[in-house]
């Protein structure tokens, strides 16, 4: 199946507005003590847009959105979901407050059918199953047809529907997702980025980290270019994709496959 390459952005999405969902502030974070991988970074979603995240190897992409989720200590600044800090919550409450994640890798459960990965993924609302099975097979309409298949028998791509499906079962309005096209050939890439404007244009507010930097740019409605854990340059996904420095500095070497 051919899949057309998504068309840039020119300016942000119809659905989008003022009200800040997720706002992180002069953030300070990392792994070990002493350490720090993020170093006052800052990164703005308002409600309904989709932003991108893009940087060199090392520059901290995937730590911003693992501390935005509680997976990594923040020690300084802050971090609000709709205007109250969620520093120091557990990925389960921020769960329940609306926030899902989707990690780059071990995203889904292999041994278990993809009926029973997206159970899992509802187990703090099981009653709702029914209707939430009918919003993400209206996306991913193939997984509906394979319900009982394994997981560990998928491609990496279709492994990548069931982690972002499992994730949308509990009616997330903020999604975080780490490198969503990481691995995926060609044409499973364009179906990746096709199926997160998707599923923003759904109304989820998106937040994005993609090595595929010119991918990421033109269906983001803003992007941030984190560079040794700070937000070294921020604008429209068009703006990014033009900007004589951004591109010599990084779209040199971020996603030159997809000229």
């Amino acid at each position: 199946m051919t899949v057309s390459s998504p068309a840039p952005a020119a300016a942000p999405s119809p659905t989008s507005s003022d009200e800040i969902v997720v706002e992180v502030k002069d953030m300070t974070a990392g792994y070990l003590p002493g350490i720090n991988i993020i170093n006052s970074a800052n990164l703005v979603a308002r409600k309904g847009e989709l932003i991108g995240i893009i940087g060199p190897n090392g520059a901290g992409k995937s730590t911003l959105l693992k501390s935005i989720f509680g997976l990594v200590k923040v020690r300084g600044g802050d971090i609000t979901l709709n205007g109250e800090s969620i520093v120091g919550l557990k990925a389960d409450k921020l769960v329940h407050r609306g926030v899902a994640f989707v990690p780059q890798n071990n995203n889904v459960f292999p041994s278990l059918s993809i009926e029973e990965n997206l159970q899992m993924g509802l187990f703090q609302n099981p009653k709702a199953y029914a209707e939430r099975l009918e919003f993400v097979t209206g996306i991913f309409a193939e997984l509906g047809k394979r319900l009982k298949q394994r997981a560990g028998s998928l491609s990496g791509g279709e492994r990548q529907m069931v982690a972002m499906s499992r994730a949308l079962m509990m009616n997330p309005s903020v999604l975080l997702l780490d490198e969503p096209s990481a691995g995926l050939s060609p044409v499973r890439q364009d179906d990746a980025f096709i199926r997160v404007s998707d599923i923003n244009k759904a109304g989820v507010t998106t937040i994005m980290v993609e090595q595929n930097a010119r991918r990421c740019l033109q269906i983001c409605d803003r992007g941030y270019v984190l560079d040794q854990g700070r937000d070294a340059h921020q604008g429209t996904g068009r703006e990014l994709l033009n900007d004589p420095q951004v591109i010599g500095l990084y779209l040199g070497t971020l996603g030159d496959e997809a000229h």
